[in-house]
């Protein structure tokens, strides 16, 4: 991608700088400050992880996406941003 393409994507759409797990919750700081959190029983496969799989959360794609590489799971900020879960509440 490049970096002209990534600056237009970041100036219309926040993206993750930071990403940690506590207490079952998944949380990202965003470029626009904010700070989502969600529980992790929202996604299947992060709902059957251990406590320590989920803090290996590691950001991918300039902080447009979560990885889990234990778990071989992605999710992206987009689908977190607009509530798109797997399970519910």
């Amino acid at each position: 991608m490049s970096s002209t393409t990534y600056q237009t994507l970041t100036e219309t759409e926040p993206v993750a700088i930071t990403v940690w797990s506590q207490d079952r919750k998944i949380y990202i700081e965003l470029t626009d400050g904010r700070i989502i959190g969600f529980p992790a029983n929202r996604f299947r496969i992060l709902k059957s992880a251990t406590d320590d799989e989920l803090k290996k959360v590691t950001l991918r794609l300039n902080g447009m996406a979560l990885r889990w590489e234990d778990l071989d799971e992605d999710i992206t900020v987009k689908g977190i941003l607009e509530g798109r879960f797997q399970l519910p509440i």
